[in-house]
């Protein structure tokens, strides 16, 4: 199933606490199994985990200065379209 976002911002590999340019949503893309971590602005408070498996795509929502670590992946900020 195709899924419809609004392209924000540049492809980042393997992230490792990256506010993606203070996006609101993240476009996250496992290129093998992983486990994900969503940090609050200061880069060390841990406020949740994710995991995906190879191949699988998550769209994370966060607050702007939150930050994304994901080894083995590929991530970029979106837009919503929900409107």
């Amino acid at each position: 199933m195709a899924q419809t976002f609004i392209v924000k911002g540049d492809v980042v590999t393997n992230a490792s606490t990256n506010d993606f340019g203070k996006a609101h949503f993240v476009r996250i893309t496992a290129t093998s199994d992983v486990t994900g971590t969503v940090f609050e602005s200061d880069g060390s408070t841990q406020l949740g985990q994710f995991y995906l498996e190879n191949g699988d795509t998550v769209i994370i929502e966060k607050k702007p200065a939150d930050k994304i670590t994901c080894g083995t992946s590929k991530g970029s900020a979106v837009g919503s379209p929900r409107g």
